[in-house]
């Protein structure tokens, strides 16, 4: 074996041909979005088999690995980039962030430590500093870029224990609406709380928090000498989208002296617009906040947001040191990622959402998400005119819920006619629903919330909707 076989190293024209080979078949694939199917995973468990293989001695050409990729692997998958995907929550994938990935991963910088990168470091704290002025924090507030809101939900939850709670945790309680993530009840178990310390509020008829159910929990565990904490509020809940009454839940945060948190994953970006913002009064009195740029600024997932009030508390909550570790900063205004997060090794997450932010300004993604809400308010509209279909969840931001409910059926018999329901507007592969289940009924949600849906492809898929309707009454 030569030094040349046994070198990782690629010559200068190797590596361009390598990229432009990739780039090539990545900007025919986005073009080609609009035409695939929205969700093709038929055999996707033969593919799945069929790659499995031990670690290879030898390599493959370039060329053969990515044509298999974009040939065979890629197709086989839900089409989470393309217009037609309005089901759980779409990421919308912007090809600038891929191009910042690249630039990232390319230079290798390593951002956990300010001293090691100072003008990256300032970049994502840039980017933090504006999350955190759109939610209207004070100038006290920091955060840290997560690999998305469960990270985050876990990091905050971990901030408000050591904030609100002794040494000894163990009768600390925590509550939420019957609607939140369950990233909330995950993250509880991961900082060493057991399941039955999360208490599951209630929910009213837009399946938002009912307050007085809330002080009446609170009022019974401090009753029982338990010690209430934490409160989640939702911002845009994945199953209808509700909001809750922030301002009522920061008031009543403020009195019961609980930590006051925000699930903004979905929905906090909708800040940008004016009945967003209207939506969410309140959210700027929050102690944390998690948001999902992968979500709402239509970045590749693997990009989340946690935002605190008070960013020491990030900093006691999380911050160690070593021997083998540079100095960390002493100025405020320079921030050693590592000493407010879980991770030390980290990639520089900043630069997706720093260059398509820096190349387009904030108008273009406030108009998008203002489209995002016509179109679920159009959806709702339209499959309010279909006989028999009833709105379970009307829009309160992009997304929505329905189900077909003709007289005469009894609960499992609609549960089954929904679902087959949701199996043929599918089967069409214009547009990708998904299902969930609302007071126990089998309903069809439609998230509207990729930069490539407009108005032609939601209108496609209601002609979906409209046509299945049709298959399924006729029997």
């Amino acid at each position: 074996m030569t030094t040349e076989d046994r070198s990782l190293e690629l010559s200068p024209d190797a590596l361009r041909s390598l990229i432009s080979a990739a780039a090539e078949r990545i900007v025919a694939h986005i073009a080609s979005l609009p035409d695939q199917p929205s969700a093709d995973t038929e055999g996707g468990a033969a593919l799945a088999r069929s790659l499995a293989e031990p670690i290879p001695e030898r390599g493959l050409p370039a060329e053969e690995l990515l044509d298999l990729l974009f040939a065979r692997v890629i197709p086989k998958s839900f089409n989470t980039a393309g217009p037609g995907y309005l089901a759980y929550i779409p990421g919308g994938g912007l090809p600038h962030a891929a191009v910042a990935d690249l630039i990232a991963d390319g230079v290798n910088r390593y951002v956990g430590v300010f001293a090691a990168a100072p003008g990256l470091a300032q970049i994502e704290s840039n980017v933090v500093r504006w999350f955190a002025d759109l939610a209207g924090l004070p100038g006290s507030a920091g955060g840290i870029l997560t690999s998305g809101g469960s990270l985050a939900t876990f990091s905050a939850l971990v901030a408000a224990r050591r904030d609100r709670l002794p040494e000894d945790f163990s009768s600390g309680t925590l509550y939420a609406s019957d609607q939140t993530h369950h990233a909330l009840q995950k993250a509880a178990l991961l900082a060493g709380f057991p399941a039955d310390r999360v208490r599951e509020i209630p929910t009213d008829d837009a399946y938002r928090m009912r307050l007085p159910a809330l002080a009446e929990a609170i009022a019974a565990d401090r009753a029982a000498g338990r010690t209430p904490f934490f409160v989640a509020g939702n911002a845009g809940t994945t199953n209808t989208g509700a909001v809750d009454d922030l301002a009522a839940l920061a008031e009543l945060s403020a009195r019961e002296r609980l930590w006051f948190h925000v699930d903004g994953a979905y929905g906090g970006f909708f800040l940008l617009t004016v009945e967003g913002r209207r939506r969410m009064e309140g959210i700027e009195r929050a102690d944390s906040i998690v948001l999902d740029p992968h979500k709402g600024l239509f970045l590749p997932y693997g990009t989340g947001a946690l935002l605190v009030r008070d960013v020491e508390t990030l900093r006691r909550a999380h911050a160690l040191s070593a021997e083998y570790l540079p100095s960390m900063q002493e100025d405020p205004a320079l921030v050693d990622f590592n000493m407010l997060s879980p991770e030390l090794s980290r990639d520089f997450r900043g630069l997706r959402v720093w260059l398509p932010l820096k190349m387009h300004g904030i108008g273009p993604f406030r108009t998008n998400l203002e489209e995002k809400l016509a179109l679920a308010r159009h959806a709702a509209q339209e499959l309010s005119r279909m006989e028999n279909v009833e709105i379970l969840a009307e829009p309160q931001l992009s997304i929505l819920a329905f189900r077909l409910a003709p007289p005469g059926l009894d609960a499992p018999a609609l549960d089954a006619l929904n679902r087959d329901l949701l199996d043929r507007i599918n089967a069409k592969k214009r547009v990708y629903l998904t299902g969930t289940l609302l007071r126990g009924r089998f309903a069809i949600r439609i998230c509207v919330l990729s930069f490539r849906t407009h108005r032609d492809r939601l209108d496609e898929g209601l002609e979906d909707i409209r046509a299945a309707v049709a298959e399924v009454e006729k029997g």
